[in-house]
Formats: structure tokens, C-alpha cells, sequence
């Protein structure tokens, strides 16, 4: 895994041990961020469920002024540390240590721009932090949130949590879900 342009590109990161992380694909990170160019430069972006941060990493290295990190392995953790300091992006960087939900707390800005989360499939994660992110305000109408999810994944719910999906990119296993306040 690498990150693909800006500042720190072609630069290699380092991803945790182990099956609890599946790092998303540098063709994959590629279309998405192809898809937000024109919105991350000087930008907040959250990376929640971050595992090795790469997806926040590249949102720095492509211009976003500040990056958070959420994320409550330990090793995950140490792992994004580790590509932060050896990107030299620890200055833009904010890491919380804290479970998705409880993190999203400790998040404090007037307007955060993206968040991008990457939940572990099937367990309906995505759905427990949306009902959170809907309480939060920092979540604007200009908000862009962006879930990765298995294909199979529903989010009949997202009207009646006042959330709309703006788009859908799928890819061969996943997709991403381009969300918005109604």
C-alpha cells in the first residue's frame, strides 16, 4: 500500500497485522479520490475505523488542512502513528484512540467537510455512527460522508435519519456511498 498523489506520493505505509484490518485497495483509493479532488484541498476530512490511516493520508497529502484519525485497535493505531510521523503529516493530524461513536466526540470543528468510513462489513456499524453523526453539528448540509460498504449493504434508513445518498460507486466486492444531510 502507498500513497497515490500529492506531497507524499508513492511513499509506502505500513498496514496493521493480522485479519482485522482490509486496507482499501490503492485502485481503489485512487477512483475515490479522483471522485473528491476538487473537495479536498484545504479541507477537514475524518477517517473513522482509519486501520492504518491510509485513506486520511491521502486526503493530507492531497491538500486537506487537517486530518482525524479514529480508530480502538492498538495496533491500528501504532500503525497510523507510525505513517503519520514517517509522512510528516503528524502536525495536520489528529488521532483519536477512542471506539467510532465515542470518538466522534472528541471531534472539534465548526464544519467538518468529509468523513470517510470504513466499518467492518455486515455488522450495520454504518448505521449506529450515522445515527450519531446526525446529532452531530458539525455535520452540515455541505457535508460529504462517504461509507464503504459490502455491495449487499441497505440504507433503506437514510430518510428517515435525514440523511440522502448522493451516489453509489460500485466496485467488484464493495462500494462507496456518497451521503448527505436532506
Amino acid at each position: 500500500m502507498r500513497v497515490i498523489a500529492g506531497t507524499a506520493r508513492s511513499l509506502p505505509l505500513r498496514t496493521p497485522d493480522g485479519p482485522d484490518t482490509r486496507p482499501t485497495t490503492d485502485r481503489i483509493k485512487e477512483t475515490l479520490f479522483n471522485m473528491l479532488q476538487n473537495d479536498v484541498p484545504g479541507a477537514v476530512f475524518v477517517d473513522m475505523f482509519s486501520g492504518s490511516g491510509g485513506i486520511g493520508i491521502e486526503a493530507l497529502s492531497r491538500g486537506a488542512r487537517k486530518a482525524y484519525f479514529i480508530e480502538n485497535a492498538p495496533k491500528a493505531i501504532s500503525c497510523i502513528e507510525q505513517n503519520l510521523a514517517f509522512t510528516k503529516f503528524t502536525d495536520r493530524a489528529i488521532v483519536i484512540k477512542q471506539d467510532a461513536c465515542a470518538g466522534l466526540n472528541n471531534i472539534y470543528e465548526k464544519q467538518v467537510d468529509i468523513i470517510f468510513m470504513d466499518p467492518p462489513y455486515d455488522h450495520e456499524q454504518e448505521k449506529r455512527v450515522l445515527s450519531v453523526l446526525r446529532g452531530m453539528k458539525y455535520v452540515t448540509g455541505e457535508t460529504l460522508i462517504i461509507v464503504e460498504a459490502a455491495l449487499k449493504t441497505d440504507f433503506d434508513y437514510l430518510e428517515d435519519m435525514g440523511f440522502q445518498v448522493l451516489k453509489e460507486k460500485k466496485y467488484k466486492t464493495n462500494k462507496h456511498v456518497y451521503i448527505s444531510r436532506i
